[in-house]
């Protein structure tokens, strides 16, 4: 039987009855180990760069003395029904009674620890980040194991989440025994403030904010329901500004790694720029007590600057602006802008990207050598002894005449292309 509960993974389904609610839950539910997963989410968020996911070219899985035994890599290069297991750690291949010959996780034995990863991985790929969880299940040796594992997103070309690392660690209890509820129930609010099911059969996955990682200040990973625009569209104009700019403190608080936060923050500045047109007088005020000038040419750089602040990276705003132009040039409609960019194949950067080749002028047309050849058709004849030069060689356009015999009709005065036609002519 599967618990998805919160479940400390150091805890003893043996020993439960022996630990208070009041005792040391950090020592019972085995701090290095918890420890271990920080450790691996700071690894992940070094490996980051400045970009959405860390290339998988960074990853060594087995070079990483620390959790290398407790990690798996997942290929989702040929699709995401059967993964590849390019790296299983020794001591996840050993608690799974894994065979060398194990490639796909199709081929990993049923009710084993890393056929449990099954339940998980869909999940990252859908929120694009990074999650935590812990559960319990009975595995294929009839034995209560208690789990608990961290999921980290990688990618092969910066854009697509097509492979993931996860390290997991857990505690066999033993023969299967009831789990127990209560004891569950008080320890899950002191580590995470989770509170778990009544019913040890729920499976309810937990994303973990550790207090050590480096977003403990904000769960900005979390799912979050976005759906829907937080104001109607006929809202007042200081609160449509007043979302967004929440809306972009989250966004800033993930400091760029997380696209869904990201996504809603364009998505409701693009809902207030889309208001100002409603409410042109109000907008004009907004600017001038925010000291922002409009720009007729760049009407969305006040909008972002209003929304993520004039302080924030100008190459940031830069690209800001050109996705909300790009929207509002292909009428994206009020509400619609995170659905349009989350859709569109190579998301915010395609839009970006097309936005700036849609202002990029057109070259003029440079016509002078039509004007030049339409000159020299009718231009007259020059005899070679008639040649106006006394230099001692001399370059000359000819033209080929209706009888068919070319005739000089210039002298080529230009003496860097003398001395190329006179280099070239012996090589």
């Amino acid at each position: 039987m599967d618990s998805f509960s919160e479940h400390p993974s150091e805890f003893d389904l043996a020993s439960a009855s022996t630990v208070a609610a009041g005792d040391d839950v950090t020592d019972a539910i085995g701090a290095d180990e918890r420890r271990m997963h920080v450790r691996a989410y700071n690894y992940w968020v070094s490996l980051l760069d400045g970009r959405d996911y860390p290339s998988i070219e960074d990853l060594e899985p087995g070079s990483i003395g620390d959790f290398a035994p407790n990690s798996v890599l997942l290929d989702f290069t040929a699709g995401r029904d059967d993964p590849a297991t390019p790296y299983v750690g020794t001591a996840i291949r050993a608690e799974c009674g894994l065979p060398d010959d194990i490639k796909q996780i199709a081929q990993v034995p049923s009710r084993s620890l890393l056929s449990r990863l099954t339940d998980h991985y869909m999940q990252i790929i859908a929120n694009r980040a990074p999650i935590g969880f812990e559960a319990e299940f009975v595995n294929q040796r009839g034995h209560s194991i208690c789990y608990r594992g961290i999921l980290m997103p990688f990618s092969s070309d910066g854009d697509t989440i097509d492979f993931i690392y996860g390290v997991i660690n857990w505690k066999d209890g033993g023969a299967a025994v009831a789990v127990d509820v209560p004891l569950v129930a008080a320890l899950a609010p002191i580590e995470t403030g989770f509170e778990p099911s009544s019913e040890p059969d729920a499976e309810q996955p937990t994303h973990l904010t550790w207090e050590d990682g480096p977003l403990a200040e904000a769960e900005v990973d979390l799912p979050v329901a976005i759906d829907a625009p937080q104001v109607a569209e006929d809202s007042g104009l200081a609160d449509q500004l007043s979302a967004a700019r929440d809306s972009a403190d989250v966004c800033k608080a993930a400091d760029g790694r997380s696209r869904t936060a990201l996504y809603r923050a364009l998505g409701m500045a693009y809902d207030f720029a889309i208001a100002t047109k409603r409410v042109p007088s109000d907008y004009a005020e907004i600017l001038d007590d925010a000291g922002v000038k409009a720009q007729a040419r760049a009407p969305m750089t006040p909008i972002v600057k209003l929304v993520f602040g004039v302080d924030y990276d100008k190459a940031r705003l830069t690209e800001f602006a050109a996705a909300l132009s790009y929207a509002e040039r292909r009428h994206i409609t009020f509400g619609g802008f995170q659905h349009y960019v989350e859709t569109q194949i190579g998301g915010l950067k395609r839009l970006v990207a097309e936005e700036r080749d849609a202002r990029r002028p057109v070259g003029k047309v440079d016509d002078r050598g039509d004007k030049a050849r339409a000159a020299l058709r009718t231009a007259a004849g020059i005899a070679l002894a008639d040649l106006p030069t006394n230099e001692e060689f001399a370059l000359v356009l000819t033209r080929r005449g209706t009888d068919g015999v070319h005739q000089a009709v210039v002298v080529v005065t230009d003496e860097k292309m003398l001395d190329r036609a006179i280099r070239r002519s012996v090589a």
